[in-house]
């Protein structure tokens, strides 16, 4: 007996390294079966074994030994295995113009719970982060889970390593606003990453961090959306107020040298348009924004909801009305546009739009599609995919991706063991 128990210390041992990309194999769907995990890392069926049984005692992910595929070339069936639905959360945090909403989210990219939104947005950062921490507070106190980390994503760029708001436009903060440091200590006074069993401890490996909401959009839909299995993925978006843009190059998220690469909100499309706050005209921030659809439309925006549903709320019942459609069009060509010239630059494999952008590529798929190959080299010689995302609140997804990243890096560190 005492053979075979060294026998597996010595599998896991050897595959202690492998645990961090087990991890995000079963976190990404990429590894359904113990047997894909085996061809995935490189390893041994028995070190594979030691790897999941690992992951498994800790809480992390489940291994149901009932048939789920082919198991290799002998065509054994396979272990299957998912992220732990009853494992531990992380809180994920977003503020935008309109409002605020805290999450806790699983391994998966799961939604366990969300706050209800709030629409109110102080110029005081320190007060609307208290609010949104006090909010996932609730959230953990009524589900019983560890919380494993935070993460936050905001209406700005975030340089780093300072973790600084530089410009938010479309809420009333300072530029240069503190806001990682700021939602650490609401965090730890809201004693959010002690264990629910008791102790006052954070995980020794908690992540509290903060980035740009479209940056953590696209990597939420590189991990579980519609830009799954892209190389290079590019995501153009408009929320609430503004447009933004990120990259994932190779699998990883482009942020420059300092966080703030493609700033795509202000690539010029039009230039006699709007003043943008920029200082630039015509900038797709302030051209294919919900705010810019629903003057187009020739609507007076209203305080009842926020101008994205407002404006969604136009494409889905008023299409019809030829304001509205000439509206759409006007915003799909000068979002063409701007693709175009992306498209020119980066070499995407695939495009994913979302916000108001994904409700214009419904509305009108053919149009978009066009405008971007009639003037985009890489459009005519091959045309570029362009999907809507797949995730319904995918800046709350991936700002739980951030504050997972330890986890998935070193999980043994993370939790303690």
């Amino acid at each position: 007996m005492g053979g075979v128990t060294q026998t597996r210390t010595t599998r896991l041992e050897r595959g202690r390294s492998a645990l961090g990309p087990a991890l995000e194999l079963v976190h990404t769907g990429r590894a359904p079966t113990r047997a894909v995990l085996t061809n995935q890392l490189g390893v041994t069926r028995a070190t594979a074994g030691a790897v999941a049984a690992e992951l498994q005692a800790l809480g992390l992910i489940t291994v149901d030994p009932r048939p789920g595929g082919a198991g290799g070339a002998q065509g054994r069936p396979s272990h299957r295995l998912a992220v732990d639905p009853e494992g531990p959360v992380v809180l994920a945090a977003q503020v935008h113009a309109d409002g605020f909403r805290a999450a806790l989210v699983g391994l998966g990219g799961r939604i366990v719970a969300t706050a209800p939104g709030c629409q109110d947005v102080p110029a005081d950062p320190g007060h609307v982060l208290a609010a949104v921490v006090e909010a996932g507070a609730g959230l953990l106190r009524a589900s019983g889970r560890r919380c494993l980390g935070a993460g936050l994503a905001v209406p700005s760029a975030v340089a780093e390593p300072e973790g600084t708001a530089l410009n938010p436009l479309h809420v009333a903060w300072p530029a240069g606003a503190p806001v990682r440091d700021i939602f650490r200590e609401r965090v730890r006074e809201a004693g959010i990453l002690r264990h629910p069993a008791g102790g006052d401890e954070a995980p020794p490996g908690a992540a509290v961090l903060a980035g740009n909401d479209i940056n953590l959009a696209a990597l939420a839909e590189h991990r579980h959306g519609a830009g799954r299995g892209s190389r290079d993925l590019l995501c153009v978006a408009t929320g609430h107020r503004g447009v933004g843009g990120a990259l994932v190059l190779d699998g990883r998220l482009h942020t420059g040298s300092s966080g703030l690469a493609l700033e795509v909100g202000h690539v010029a499309v039009n230039p006699e348009g709007r003043p943008c706050h920029c200082g630039n005209r015509g900038c797709l921030d302030v051209e294919t924004d919900p705010l810019a659809f629903v003057t187009a439309a020739g609507r007076e925006p209203g305080p009842e909801v926020s101008l994205l549903q407002q404006s969604r709320d136009l494409l889905r019942t008023e299409y019809a009305d030829p304001a509205v459609r000439d509206a759409a069009h006007l915003l799909v060509d000068r979002l063409g546009l701007g693709l175009a010239g992306l498209v020119n630059i980066l070499n995407p494999d695939r495009i994913v739009l979302g916000g108001l952008h994904q409700e214009l590529l419904d509305a009108d798929p053919e149009r978009l599609r066009a405008a971007v190959a009639e003037r985009s080299l890489w459009g005519r010689s091959g045309s570029v995919p362009i999907l809507p995302s797949t995730l319904g609140h995918n800046s709350l997804v991936g700002a739980a991706e951030l504050a997972w990243q330890p986890v998935l890096d070193d999980p043994l560190a993370a939790l303690g063991g």
